[in-house]
């Protein structure tokens, strides 16, 4: 980073005076983020499209009083063709100060950001494979979240003993809510530097590998350095946090560090929790490849709110209770993220069940690890019965993370997950952790050191698995990811006939083999065309699908969530 750069940028320090209370509530309309601003995932425009995001080197100061920032960005890019100018996204709620380009003063009418689209004008057009290293310096009180983490931005709030206790959660709303960045998916800048600024002697828990602290004059700074982040994994932790340090020998050789962030009060509690991080990891480790980010550190932190996986630094809010199932069902779910969202991470919102079907089928699929079938088939129908089959998955056009979340919701995840177990039944546990694999590292034989971070979709996914499996199963991804409804099966008894039939809301083939269970025998149907017929011997009992082996539309579930809504509706108008 050039001295010049930051000279510039860090010349003055800016504070505001506004009293905590009146943060944000008392904020206009006007001063409220765009509309843009708030969806995280709108298409890369062409500028961000030529050019590769080098690196980033954040500096933020936070004042917990006036729950306020100021903030110095100092970004490298370099050119894949012609640039003329530089677009990011920053909340324009967060003024613009000043900007440099490679250590000049940029003009102020080459600044613009009425949305919240951060454009920027070259003096001199970027050439093909040059690099520019552009100065943000901005302030201001970021958007605070009223419910995170499914309401973006800052929490600040006191521990029960009193002191600041802050935390950031921007899935939904992006990196822009804090820091100038390129809100997609496809942001990611390849290497990271952040250094937190907070009163003393508050901590900062941060992404990636810590690179010490200085204290000066009753404030600290924290100083991370993280490769490869996903754009809304750079978070904010505050408090006054204690650590917990440990070691976890990989099968694959290597030493993870462990770290646990946590309040004071709170350490028996925190060390229950981390005797749980070995186990989870070599769970992943065993049925998947090494945890994607092994030189840095496995590491969790205590916040105000639920949880996130935020890269190297999940956080859980979750109280530290145990599920029935005598395990962290939020940390199981957040680690997960480190190989599905961070590690792997989807080209576009579209395919945002990459993330979380496959995030939300790891619950399952370690309990049948930890404690058998019994919890594994439990764990699919608490899933299951969840599913609200409104809104296809995927849509095949680009989408915005709201997009996602105001149309399939949680379908990503407990949908995604049931379909996931369909397909494991289908083409065998080998097919389907080797079509896992490939999908996440790239590779089938991943070993630290010999991959990278990739982006990946559901046509990627779906080509991975034809080519495990030499066979097509474009039918059955475009039956569970492309329609609202699920598949049905039909069934219809006459005399000693069982005759079963598929149907999909286009009338589609969809010849996905069923089991049914006659008497005590368990018959094979392969389903040709979507149709199968079975045999029944005189006054038989028969049972489709026994083993609930099979995602597919079942009524019953239907009914008992209609009156379940009904009954919660009548509950809060008696209220």
């Amino acid at each position: 980073m050039k001295l010049t750069t930051l000279a510039l940028l860090c010349s003055t320090l800016f504070v505001v005076n506004v009293d905590a209370a009146q943060a944000q509530d008392s904020l206009p309309a006007s001063s409220q983020p765009t509309a843009f601003t708030m969806s995280s995932g709108t298409e890369r425009s062409a500028e961000q499209m030529a050019m590769v995001f080098e690196k980033a080197d954040l500096s933020l100061k936070l004042n917990p009083e006036a729950r306020s920032i100021q903030g110095t960005a100092v970004l490298v890019f370099s050119a894949k063709s012609e640039l003329k100018r530089i677009a990011l996204e920053l909340d324009k709620n967060l003024p613009v100060e000043a900007v440099s380009i490679n250590g000049v003063a940029l003009a102020s009418e080459a600044i613009s950001n009425a949305e919240g689209r951060l454009l920027l004008t070259l003096p001199k057009a970027l050439q093909k494979r040059e690099r520019v290293e552009v100065g943000i310096r901005y302030q201001g009180i970021p958007r605070i979240a009223k419910r995170a983490p499914w309401d973006g931005g800052f929490v600040w709030t006191k521990t029960p003993t009193g002191e600041p206790w802050i935390a950031s959660a921007v899935q939904g709303e992006g990196c822009d809510l804090f820091w100038p960045c390129i809100d997609h998916p496809m942001g990611k800048p390849k290497l990271m530097t952040v250094h937190i600024t907070v009163p003393a002697p508050l901590v900062v828990a941060g992404n990636g590998v810590a690179q010490g602290m200085d204290e000066k004059d009753g404030w600290r700074t924290y100083h991370w350095k993280t490769k490869n982040p996903s754009t809304y994994g750079i978070s904010i932790n505050v408090g006054p946090y204690e650590l917990l340090e440990s070691e976890y020998q990989s099968r694959f050789g290597n030493r993870i560090p462990l770290r646990m962030w946590y309040l004071p009060a709170n350490k028996e509690k925190a060390q229950g929790l981390m005797a749980e991080f070995a186990p989870m990891l070599d769970f992943f480790e065993s049925k998947f490849g090494p945890y994607p980010f092994g030189d840095e550190k496995m590491g969790v932190v205590e916040t105000p709110h639920l949880g996130m996986e935020h890269q190297t630094i999940n956080a859980y809010g979750n109280d530290y209770v145990k599920s029935a199932h005598g395990y962290d069902w939020l940390l199981q779910h957040e680690f997960a993220h480190e190989w599905f969202g961070n590690q792997l991470t989807n080209e576009n919102w579209d395919d945002f069940w990459l993330h979380e079907g496959f995030g939300s089928y790891m619950q399952p699929l370690y309990l049948q690890y930890l404690r058998g079938e019994r919890d594994y088939q439990v764990a699919l129908h608490e899933q299951r019965i969840r599913i609200v089959n409104k809104f296809p998955m995927v849509t095949g056009h680009s989408m915005s993370e709201h997009d996602v979340s105001n149309g399939p919701g949680n379908d990503v995840y407990y949908k995604g997950s049931n379909l996931l177990h369909t397909l494991r039944g289908l083409i065998g546990d080998e097919a389907f952790f080797k079509a896992v694999r490939l999908l996440v590292y790239g590779r089938n034989d991943p070993k630290p050191g010999n991959f990278e971070p990739r982006y990946s979709s559901s046509k990627e996914f779906i080509q991975i698995v034809n080519q495990v499996t030499k066979k097509d199963w474009n039918w059955f991804f475009k039956g569970y990811l492309t329609h609202a409804r699920l598949p049905e099966v039909i069934a219809k008894k006459e005399g000693n006939l069982l005759s079963l039939k598929w149907k999909l809301p286009d009338d589609s083939e969809f010849p996905l083999p069923l089991q049914v269970r006659v008497n005590d025998k368990l018959v094979q149907v392969p389903m040709t065309h979507g149709v199968g017929q079975v045999s029944l011997p005189p006054n038989a009992t028969y049972t489709i699908d026994p083993g609930a082996r099979v995602l597919k539309h079942e009524p019953h579930l239907e009914v008992w969530a209609a009156d379940a809504a009904a009954r919660a509706k009548a509950r809060a108008k008696a209220k």
